[in-house]
């Protein structure tokens, strides 16, 4: 397994993997050295990564190997399906996975997702619109819903 840490406009960002795909991308609440050389099995992953902040890529294509129950996968999966710059409510997630009533465990599962940004969490959103939980902090989730809006918010001040 390598790991590799890289700087992203919302801080410090660990990725972990091997050749058989990357296993966790994360921000990180405190800055870490970053990494001098990056692990060819990591290259793809930070190329893609810094493409998505110049906005130049809006998708992902990495070969990822997730750690999760069946369950987390598979609302994983559904988080890939959600198109940049859109949103989506985790009930409107339940619903597409089949089981309106299990939206705790989807929201739960959308919390452990291990893949920061490659798999888009962040554009689920609560049913009234408001910006319920993100692991990486309400104030990245904003910015990151921010980033991928054709309507950009500028700062009056």
């Amino acid at each position: 397994m390598e790991t590799c840490y890289i700087e992203t406009p919302l801080g410090h960002a660990e990725i972990v993997g091997d050749k058989d795909g990357i296993i966790s991308v994360s921000i990180l609440n405190t800055n870490q050295e970053l990494s001098e050389t990056i692990p060819e099995s990591l290259l793809d992953c930070v190329t893609q990564l810094k493409a998505y902040f110049n906005e130049e890529r809006k998708s992902f294509d990495l070969k990822l190997n997730p750690k999760g129950t069946v369950f987390q996968q598979r609302v994983w999966k559904a988080l890939e399906t959600i198109p940049y710059g859109k949103t989506i409510s985790y009930l409107q997630l339940s619903k597409q996975l089949g089981d309106p009533k299990a939206i705790r465990a989807v929201a739960s599962a959308n919390g452990k997702n291990p893949f920061w940004i490659v798999v888009p969490c962040h554009r689920v959103i609560g049913s009234d619109g408001s910006l319920t939980g993100y692991a990486g902090g309400l104030h990245r989730k904003q910015w990151l819903l921010n980033h991928e809006s054709e309507y950009k918010q500028q700062s009056l001040f």
